[in-house]
């Protein structure tokens, strides 16, 4: 690579300083995407069987330290995948500082579904995060009471046409109650209706870009109307070939 290019490099490197909230709230934004715009996600979202072979093999050399193997009957099944430290580490960290969200089984209205939950967070981060996504979309927050014994959520949620974005502990619960002697925890939920608005004119904008955390500049509208928000790209620049 020369000069020229390493400077380049090194602009870009400068200018897209994500930070652990970045990360959650893409998160946010892409499950939100995927319920309001699912057309456009579908076009823009690539999955693994969208990859070429070479594509895959790519990916694998490049996450996976180790894949271990066993044989079953006639059959080869994959036993353990082994992910490098330099991304095992760095994702737990974000993980243990609330910053990664997991996806868990809940029964909603007699029904099997999934929800993502992410670890503590601060109030005031949760309501940069709130506020942030209010940017785009028209979320709604609400509290949940968590019994502990019954493993068992109350809420008053209107489940009519709405979608739990994510749920978070109010507390931290790992610190407070390490053996479980709490009877409840609290939580707080995000979630959106069916019927809200994307925020912005373009559509491209909630794929393309992030709300930046320092612009407090905005006023929040129902109606889709043009507003001037900072953001920042999505999308990370590679290093150009020599």
């Amino acid at each position: 690579m020369n000069e020229e290019n390493k400077l380049d490099t090194t602009n870009c490197t400068e200018e897209l300083r994500f930070t652990p909230k970045d990360i959650l709230l893409k998160r946010d934004i892409d499950f939100i995407n995927k319920i309001k715009l699912d057309k456009e996600y579908q076009q823009r979202t690539k999955t693994w069987k969208d990859y070429t072979r070479q594509e895959q093999a790519e990916l694998i050399m490049k996450y996976v330290d180790n894949i271990e193997l066993a044989l079953v009957g006639n059959e080869v099944i994959v036993t353990q995948i082994n992910f490098r430290d330099s991304i095992c580490k760095p994702c737990q960290e974000l993980y243990d500082n609330g910053y990664i969200d997991t996806t868990k089984p809940m029964i909603l209205s007699n029904v099997l579904g999934s929800v993502r939950f992410s670890n503590y967070l601060p109030e005031e981060e949760v309501g940069e995060i709130i506020m942030r996504l209010r940017q785009y979309y028209d979320v709604h927050y609400t509290e949940a009471t968590y019994y502990v014994d019954k493993q068992m959520f109350y809420f008053n949620f209107a489940e009519d046409n709405s979608a739990i974005v994510r749920v978070f502990p109010l507390e931290d619960y790992y610190k407070l109650d390490p053996d479980n002697k709490m009877e409840t925890y609290r939580f707080g939920i995000i979630y959106i209706n069916e019927e809200d608005k994307f925020q912005m004119q373009e559509i491209d904008t909630a794929f393309d870009y992030i709300p930046d955390e320092t612009n407090n500049s905005v006023i929040y509208m129902k109606e889709p109307k043009p507003i001037s928000v900072g953001v920042k790209p999505v999308k990370f620049c590679e290093e150009k070939a020599e």
